[in-house]
């Protein structure tokens, strides 16, 4: 895969707080940067989430050409559907991580679940 100048991780868990495996796996694309992932208020209208999706795009537009940006994008998913929908058609490459999940039970019956990150997928 060819590196990229920037792997634009578009979610709520900051790359500071990633483990080593995705992290070295981002950064395969390039410098990581950071954008927070908006909330998306479950009372608004399909108009108004495309209206936010729309301003994200144009921000996310203006960090480099589409051969150069790479987006990991993960949350409210139309949301998110909206924005890979629309950067996919500026030729941006979308990813999301996938995660293996272990659960274990507490001896009071609480669940705990632990996700170790596998890599990433392309949308």
């Amino acid at each position: 895969m060819e590196k990229d100048t920037l792997f634009i991780n578009f979610s709520n868990h900051p790359s500071c707080h990633w483990g080593d495996a995705q992290r070295i796996a981002a950064e395969r694309h390039g410098e990581i940067r950071d954008l927070s992932f908006p909330a998306v208020d479950e009372q608004s209208s399909k108009e108004a989430v495309s209206q936010l999706a729309d301003r994200y795009v144009a921000r996310i537009v203006s960090m480099g050409s589409p051969q150069e940006l790479t987006v990991h994008i993960m949350g409210e998913m139309t949301f998110t559907f909206m924005v890979v929908t629309r950067l996919k058609e500026l030729g941006i490459r979308c990813v999301a991580s996938t995660t293996e999940r272990k659960t274990t039970y507490t001896d009071d019956g609480t669940k705990l679940s632990e996700f170790s990150f596998v890599r990433f997928r392309e949308y």
